[in-house]
């Protein structure tokens, strides 16, 4: 999220039914839960497309020069009045209370919003109040259950000449009655407010009657008419706090710079030759993918990356796939300039009849100058 302060929108989708966001192994048994910021971006892309508005919606965002006027996080998991998010990396586990604690900080993916708050403030989470629900990887309250659970599914393909049956299965979310996913989008401005929220809803509610994600023929992925709140960014995900003097480094780099490895690689911190320019600790709530003007500081912050793929859903060309890039994961604290906004790279395979975006923009809240990796 690049400038300081802009204009927000949550969505909150209520699915009605089970959703499949595949992995990034591409197995069939097995999902994600988290529906990732690129593939939220192709979903509404594929929607503008429908509404007509596709290519002045490329041209405000993939296309437009000086960056998108709309991005988008990460779809993650709620359950009744309680938004949980993947917490900032530097920050969880919480260290001081790992090699005591019986309840098992790591093994938390998602937990509560308003505990991020709590930790910033320096209050970390209490043992005996808290759980981790194995189904969901989410922490919760101790007793309550998690808001969704993966399961498998069977099918059969039948031959009607022959009556032969074949039987295969897919992976997907199950969500309780009282939860879902929700998501931010963030607008440069106001006049990109004016220009695109409506339309951005309007994508919204098609995707919810026609589906997000895999096996939407089966009738999956399907939710309620979204809910939406507005307010400004970042105080929707953190609230104001007072200005801190920055510190002078951020350690804990679980990454070398780019070119990305494959999965991470701790390393210990490197300390500055010469004073660093004003920084700040960008909590990513998206994938990441920098661009030319982004400035990352990539020996310093806590962060890690994943291979991104997928095959193309194109009339020019359906089920080809797409070139394989690196993306930093959301959770991931990195260490810039006062902005990072990121690039959509062209994944389409070599000759393909036309550009097949992959948004990396960024989406993050400046984290207070006092937390460190």
């Amino acid at each position: 999220m690049n400038p300081r302060v802009s204009t927000g929108l949550i969505v909150k989708l209520r699915p009605a039914g089970p959703w499949r966001s595949g992995p990034d192994s591409g197995a069939r048994n097995r999902v994600d839960p988290i529906y990732h910021s690129d593939s939220l971006f192709a979903a509404v892309t594929a929607a503008m497309s429908t509404l007509g508005m596709r290519d002045a919606w490329l041209d405000a965002t993939a296309r437009h020069p000086e960056g998108p006027v709309v991005r988008f996080s990460s779809c993650f998991p709620f359950q009744g009045e309680t938004a949980f998010i993947v917490p900032p990396r530097s920050i969880w586990p919480p260290i001081a209370q790992v090699s005591a604690a019986r309840t098992r900080w790591k093994s938390a993916r998602f937990i509560p919003l308003p505990l991020v708050a709590s930790m910033l403030g320096g209050q970390p989470p209490h043992e005996g109040e808290w759980t981790v629900d194995g189904a969901s990887e989410c922490l919760l309250p101790a007793g309550q259950l998690g808001p969704f659970r993966a399961n498998v599914r069977w099918s059969a393909a039948i031959d009607r000449l022959t009556g032969n049956a074949e039987r295969h299965s897919a992976g997907c979310i199950e969500f309780r009655r009282d939860a879902g996913l929700w998501a931010i989008v963030s607008f440069s401005g106001e006049d990109a407010h004016a220009s695109w929220s409506e339309p951005v809803r309007g994508a919204l509610r098609l995707l919810a009657d026609s589906g997000f994600g895999g096996e939407r023929s089966r009738g999956w992925g399907r939710s309620a008419q979204p809910e939406f709140t507005e307010g400004s960014l970042p105080d929707l995900i953190l609230p104001a706090a007072p200005a801190q003097e920055p510190t002078e480094t951020v350690s804990g780099a679980d990454s070398p710079a780019l070119p990305y490895p494959e999965g991470t690689h701790p390393s210990p911190p490197q300390e500055p030759s010469e004073p660093h320019a004003a920084t700040t600790q960008h909590w990513l709530l998206s994938l990441f993918t920098p661009g030319p003007d982004d400035a990352v500081d990539w020996k310093r912050g806590n962060y890690t990356v994943l291979a991104r793929g997928g095959r193309i859903d194109s009339p020019a060309g359906f089920g080809e796939r797409k070139k394989q890039l690196q993306m930093v994961t959301e959770g991931s604290v990195l260490v810039a300039g006062d902005s990072i906004r990121g690039a959509a790279p062209d994944v389409a395979p070599d000759g393909f009849a036309h550009a097949v975006f992959r948004a990396g923009f960024a989406l993050s809240v400046p984290l207070p100058a006092q937390v460190t990796a």
